[in-house]
């Protein structure tokens, strides 16, 4: 009897504690949901001018003497206290990043990013876009694009730093901008429209497989992976392409008027140095370089707008960037190999 009555008294002990813990989690996903429901994400700012000092900080501290290292803290003590007499505010530079897909994820952030300097930005500040991309979907990168047209309709001077692509989609966003910066090496251009997919009908007609498509409307499905393909199928698709690469053109040219659209609305890309020729670029510079200088006179702001995902979005993100960057690295390799040195 002793023995069964430890035994329910341990029994209840483990009962209270699982159903303790659950309480507590099920208070945690409450609180999350909540909060998810509230502020749906973060916007994270970090001042770059901080990250610059470190830098030069920790370099004049390995290599200057102690008496070079106190003069040159002094004479930047110095400095820091006639500009705060003098009363004068430096510009503002806001940086973001763009770093885009084949579905242009990043623009789910980049809006909200945009959204949150137009509150406080003006014709005298700069806002800079690091961006990365060699292009995706066209509605996609659409609406990327309408993203930093927004800030260049509100009379804020955008620069466009490419360090090593923009085209296609990439350069669509790119062109929005007043300068564009890109290093010697970046691949720029590709104003074109590509649409590819395989066909698999003699297959499934060699082994009596029928596929059958029902549409309502003459061009609903004009070609089909499964299905038969016809002529006037192939013609229609041809002219719905046609009609996209030249609202594309019409979109660059809006924007950069200068170019010579029969010249460099191929399809083909060029060097950055062989797109400054082109007036694809501004200048030949990297984002490193004109942010470094930038920030001897300018306040520097970063900002990154961070979406709160629930565990199971996380581990979905995880499996689907881990996918997505296997097909990138294998689409990279095979539509960029005639780049490699």
């Amino acid at each position: 009897m002793d023995f069964f009555a430890e035994y329910a008294g341990f029994l209840a002990r483990v009962v209270t504690l699982v159903v303790a813990i659950l309480v507590v989690l099920v208070a945690i996903a409450a609180l999350r949901g909540r909060n998810r429901r509230i502020g749906g994400g973060h916007l994270d700012v970090r001042k770059l001018n901080d990250f610059y000092k470190d830098l030069r900080e920790r370099l004049e501290h390995s290599v200057l003497d102690k008496a070079h290292l106190k003069a040159a803290r002094k004479a930047e003590a110095k400095a820091a206290k006639l500009a705060k007499k003098s009363g004068e505010s430096k510009p503002r530079v806001f940086v973001l990043d763009f770093n885009g897909d084949i579905k242009a994820s990043a623009t789910d952030h980049l809006r909200h990013e945009v959204t949150a300097l137009l509150t406080l930005a003006s014709d005298k500040d700069e806002v800079v876009v690091r961006l990365e991309s060699g292009g995706g979907m066209v509605h996609s990168y659409g609406l990327a694009s309408s993203q930093l047209a927004r800030i260049r309709d509100a009379g804020v001077p955008l620069t466009v730093c490419v360090d090593k692509v923009a085209a296609s989609g990439g350069y669509m966003m790119a062109c929005i901008g007043q300068k564009i910066l890109a290093a010697p090496f970046s691949i720029i251009g590709s104003i074109g429209v590509v649409a590819q997919l395989p066909n698999v009908h003699r297959l499934l007609k060699k082994h009596d497989i029928d596929f059958e498509v029902l549409t309502a409307g003459e061009y609903k499905r004009t070609l089909t992976v499964f299905g038969e393909n016809t002529e006037k199928g192939r013609q229609k698709f041809q002219e719905d392409l046609e009609t996209t690469h030249e609202l594309f053109k019409g979109f660059v040219g809006r924007y950069r008027p200068e170019l010579d659209m029969a010249e460099i609305a191929t399809g083909e890309v060029w060097l950055g140095m062989a797109a400054l020729e082109k007036k694809l670029v501004d200048e030949l510079r990297t984002s490193d370089e004109y942010l470094a200088e930038r920030a001897k006179e300018a306040e520097l702001f970063h900002l990154h707008y961070s979406a709160r995902k629930s565990l199971q979005e996380r581990v979905g993100l995880a499996a689907a960037v881990a996918i997505d960057r296997v097909l990138l690295n294998w689409w990279s390799r095979l539509t960029q190999q005639r780049f490699w040195q």
